[in-house]
């Protein structure tokens, strides 16, 4: 099991449309071996699909605390970022590389992670899922930005 940066008795939900079905799958056999409950929206096929019949699940499962935190795959990243971000609470970060995931995390105490299936390999999705999940929120001066961020 992951350190307990996150509530893990609360499932990872996890959410992509057709270009991320494939990394999705990887990501959720790598999440189970590590022990974590999933709770996975789909989509279940490689047939075309709209993002936000996924992102919304997945932001809404983080946004109510039904899901410890979340996991969104697109091609891009683009769309089921912005589809996310629109839920209160929600702090939806596209990534890269492993460090934007951990600054994703150290900084700006990102709930869900947008991973853009075209720009990463399947192998640097699950390193870069790890880093988000292992990841603790700094605080301090950090917390006062993210404190700025929802529109109330």
């Amino acid at each position: 099991m992951m350190d307990a940066v996150f509530d893990f008795s609360k499932p990872v939900a996890i959410g992509s449309d057709h270009a991320g079905f494939e990394y999705k799958a990887g990501i959720v056999a790598f999440l189970q071996e590590k022990g974590l409950a999933v709770k996975d929206v789909g989509t279940h096929s490689s047939e075309s699909t709209d993002y936000p019949d996924y992102a919304h699940p997945v932001a809404e499962a983080v946004e109510s605390g039904e899901a410890a935190v979340g996991i969104l795959v697109c091609g891009s990243a683009n769309g089921v970022a912005i589809t996310a971000n629109k839920h209160q609470g929600v702090r939806a970060a596209i990534c890269w590389l492993p460090e934007i995931a951990s600054l994703a995390r150290q900084h700006n105490n990102a709930n869900i992670i947008c991973l853009p299936a075209r720009f990463v390999s399947p192998a640097d999705s699950k390193i870069m899922v790890a880093t988000f999940l292992e990841t603790a929120f700094e605080g301090g001066r950090h917390q006062n930005r993210v404190s700025k961020i929802a529109c109330m």
